[in-house]
């Protein structure tokens, strides 16, 4: 009998959100700085935006430099270099929406992870900052759960 699908360690992941501006090029960063041998990812957004520069300082301030990152769509990343995935996580509504679209025609696990998106957040620049480091903590948390298998834990 086959273990559970959730159990299995993907060899390529693919983050996905609205934008490809905060929410999934942190997630990228993230797992490839906890598993940096162990897996292939990449971010992707339903729609292109612009890197966020407070998503840029959270990042920054773990030792990950994202500002390099190049905000993409799925169907950019699928003509760059495929959508070969066995993986694709998604974070919003939109992203989740787009990725059982495409897992008609590719074959590929889909789990939704409803992440908050901090651009909404008011205030100062520390109350948005503070935003934006509990959307990264959370998704540092989620990514240390469910990649635990993977290997060793570098961050």
């Amino acid at each position: 009998m086959e273990a559970p699908s959730r159990a299995r360690t993907p060899q390529a992941v693919l983050f996905a959100c609205g934008l490809n501006s905060v929410r999934s090029p942190m997630a990228e960063s993230l797992l490839q700085h906890m598993f940096p041998k162990a897996l292939y990812v990449k971010s992707a957004g339903v729609r292109k935006g612009e890197l966020d520069p407070f998503a840029v300082a959270v990042m920054a301030e773990l030792g990950q430099d994202i500002s390099g990152h190049k905000p993409m769509t799925f169907e950019e990343l699928d003509d760059w270099e495929g959508l070969n995935f066995d993986l694709i996580i998604t974070l919003s509504p939109e992203a989740h929406h787009k990725a059982l679209e495409l897992t008609r025609t590719h074959a590929a696990e889909v789990e939704y992870w409803p992440t908050q998106d901090p651009t909404g957040a008011e205030g100062n620049r520390e109350q948005k900052l503070a935003a934006y480091r509990e959307v990264c903590d959370a998704l540092s948390m989620r990514i240390r759960r469910r990649f635990s298998k993977a290997g060793s834990v570098s961050v």
